[in-house]
């Protein structure tokens, strides 16, 4: 008879967060979130009042009661784009996206051949991300296949990473050759199947044939796909500049065109970005059902700390029926915390007077939505019953009236003006009913 040393039974009281659509998240004040052990891990069986959900449990002989004394519980975050081969050059000068590339990206990014020191950043890495709260996401690694494999030992929680492709217009100690660039894909499409995604950096550094060949062993073995798309405009005047001289796309009329002839798109690919898109391009992304990652803090205004790309509309995307959840984009990006990427999101489109973008929204794009790109959102995302048990605590506010949308407003805008600070918000991260990080 097998012995079992943890309990059927989790029960956690909290103050509650669950987010359910862009327009509606719940909030239930003292609260019991109740879980129960799985042969994966520990699931939600439901939540609930306290007063409502403690009697029924008071007769149950292997049980854990948790009283996080009143702090919220949400659930963990998604982050469906973000270099984790980047993460020292995030508050490096950022005044034009591809000279940031040249002089500070590429350069970091070669010491990752290192494989003692891809190691050591791995692990300290997945320490970071364990204490803000993402234990989900698609991530980019270097051109070195052990930074995948690294990245996927030491992250915890619902990662996919690929390897960088980069056969052209690259530096020379970054370049791989065409045959070297496939073979790479083909080794590791066929390890990791689903955990993988086929990553050209960008059309630029990634000969098209390379792409489609790619693409082509990614659907394959059920891999992802992820690469860039129209970041900023001089991007998209460099890849049609150099675009219209490769034979076969002479003719190709948008840089998302470009993306479709070699087959990259499909509903397993995440495209980072999607700033500057024409009508056009929306109804083959959404014909496609290829998603985007909005990244708002990598392309805020310089002086935020970003690229200064311009905003993501995201209206425009829902409109012609393209979904899209949120990133952070390290190292465009400045901080790990999904919680400074919600703030962002909510701050910019304010300060532009677009309507919608509401705290609701941002925690719904960061959770429920990004499980979603991920082909996830049946384990993960939220506290739907039979969903993994993957949860943050954080400190309550003072004020818990309001609803929802004010509580969740309370918490994440609560560091806006020293937001290295929201790094430090999350003061217990659980996944699969298990504390995998506990703040000092």
């Amino acid at each position: 008879m097998e012995l079992h040393l943890q309990p059927l039974f989790k029960i956690i009281l909290c103050h509650i967060l669950n987010p359910k659509s862009d327009k509606s998240c719940d909030f239930v004040k003292n609260a019991a979130l109740v879980l129960k052990r799985s042969k994966d891990g520990y699931k939600v069986v439901e939540y609930g009042r306290e007063k409502d959900i403690l009697p029924q449990y008071a007769s149950k002989k292997s049980i854990e009661v948790m009283d996080t004394l009143g702090k919220v519980v949400m659930p963990s975050f998604f982050d469906t784009h973000f270099h984790w081969v980047q993460d020292d050059v995030r508050l490096m000068p950022k005044k034009n996206l591809l000279q940031w590339l040249i002089n500070y990206t590429w350069p970091y990014e070669a010491k990752f051949k290192d494989k003692s020191y891809s190691k050591s950043k791995a692990q300290k890495f997945s320490e970071e991300l364990a204490s803000v709260g993402t234990l989900g996401g698609a991530c980019y690694a270097s051109i070195h296949a052990h930074t995948v494999d690294d990245a996927l030992k030491y992250f915890v929680g619902d990662f996919v990473v690929g390897n960088v492709l980069m056969t052209m217009e690259s530096p020379d100690y970054l370049t791989q050759t065409k045959k070297q660039a496939i073979s790479l894909v083909k080794k590791q499409t066929k390890k990791f199947k689903e955990k993988y995604a086929v990553t050209p950096r960008f059309a630029p550094t990634t000969h098209p044939d390379v792409m489609e060949q790619a693409s082509k062993l990614a659907r394959e073995n059920k891999s992802f796909i992820q690469t860039h798309l129209s970041e900023t405009e001089n991007e998209i005047d460099y890849v049609m500049g150099l675009y219209k001289n490769i034979e076969g796309y002479e003719k190709v009329a948008t840089y998302t065109d470009i993306y479709k002839k070699a087959k990259v798109l499909g509903p397993k690919t995440i495209m980072g970005h999607g700033i500057y898109l024409s009508k056009d391009e929306m109804k083959t992304l959404s014909k496609t059902r290829t998603s985007i990652a909005h990244c708002p803090t990598s392309n805020a205004p310089v002086k935020q700390l970003g690229l200064g790309s311009g905003l993501f509309n995201f209206k425009f995307a829902e409109k012609h029926g393209v979904d899209w959840s949120l990133a952070s984009d390290i190292g465009g990006g400045p901080f790990v915390s999904m919680f400074d990427v919600m703030q962002s999101f909510v701050a910019q489109n304010r300060a532009a007077k677009v309507s919608g973008a509401t705290y609701t929204k941002a925690l719904f794009r960061a959770t429920v939505a990004g499980a979603r790109a991920l082909k996830m959102e049946k384990k993960a995302g939220s506290f739907e019953a039979g969903k993994f048990g993957n949860f943050i605590v954080v400190n309550t506010p003072k004020d818990l009236t309001g609803g929802a949308e004010k509580v969740l407003e309370r918490i994440v805008s609560s560091q806006r003006k020293s937001r290295k600070k929201y790094d430090a918000m999350v003061e217990q991260t659980f996944y699969r009913g298990e504390c995998i990080f506990q703040r000092d």
